[in-house]
Parts: C-alpha cells; structure tokens; sequence
C-alpha cells in the first residue's frame, strides 16, 4: 500500500549497530519508507551514525525531503567523531533544512530537546530499537519511543532479525 498524503516520519535508533547489522537494518529502512515515498515524505533525523544516517539516506534514496535537526552548537566537532564526519557533512548538505539548536554543548538535554523537536514536527516514529533501554539519558532511543507513544503518534519498530548493537568504544 503506497499513501499519497504528505507523511513526516522522524528517526530514533541505536548508533553503535554491528557492521552485520547495517545492511539489515538499511533494508528494513527502505521497506518501512516506501509506501510514503510516492505521498510527500520528508525524514527529520539528527544524523547521528547508525539508524539516523542510515535512515536519512533512505529518504533521500526514495526521493523525500530530509530535515536534519543538530542538538547543539558543538554536535559536529564534538560527538560526530572522524570516522562519521564525512556522512554528517553529506546528509547535512543534503538536507532541504538544517536546525541547530542552541544547547552550547552536546549532552543528555540537548539530545532530549533534538527528540522533542523532532517528534513536533512528525506524523509518526519509526525506532530502529532492540527494546533495551539505557537508564538516565533522557534522549536516547526508548526515551524518544515513550515520549511518542505519550503523545500518540504511531510508532514502528524496526529491528531485523539478525540484527545487533556492538558494545561502545
């Protein structure tokens, strides 16, 4: 079934997926998106690496509008890290709008107020999520499903079978 009322689908989702899962989950991306390609889609993502990134693709891959919202004025330079700054620039160039909130530093509020700007603005979430929850974030990905569930906007979990989140470094 393909929609063709403009959809805003925002992103929450692990960042440290395994290289296995990426494939996995860059899939189950692009089949949850693609009934709302051909209806106006526009992704709102803060373009984090793992499920943020890979989901701004997929909207860009289907032809969507992404809106990428940075939780702070120090985002890029301070948690985006080497091995992810060339997918930022990409995605933050890409973006058919780019806002910065005005946190001076990354953390637990700023990624907080990233999620609610996030979920103002969507019609529904879809959360690349285990189902774990990491304790006093705030913003993390089983907060950002509460706070959208509390607010009754659909959300989709996707996590594939075979999918796994590496342990941080």
């Amino acid at each position: 079934m393909t929609t063709t009322t403009p959809t805003t689908i925002a992103i929450t989702g692990h960042i440290h997926l395994t290289e296995a899962s990426v494939p996995l989950v860059r899939d189950a991306l692009r089949t949850a998106l693609a009934p709302f390609a051909d209806g106006g889609l526009t992704g709102v993502s803060c373009l984090a690496m793992g499920a943020d990134s890979l989901f701004a693709d997929a909207v860009l891959d289907l032809g969507g509008r992404l809106v990428a919202i940075v939780p702070s004025l120090d985002y890029r330079e301070r948690v985006v890290g080497p091995g992810h700054a060339g997918t930022f620039d990409r995605l933050a160039a890409a973006a058919g709008e780019l806002l910065v909130l005005p946190h001076p530093e990354a953390g637990p509020a700023a990624y907080a107020d990233a999620n609610r700007a996030m979920l103002a603005r969507a019609d529904r979430l879809i959360a690349v999520w285990d189902g774990r929850t990491a304790p006093g974030t705030g913003g993390g990905t089983a907060d950002a499903v509460r706070v959208a569930r509390e607010a009754g906007l659909p959300v989709e979990v996707v996590w594939p079978e075979g999918a796994a989140r590496r342990t941080a470094s």
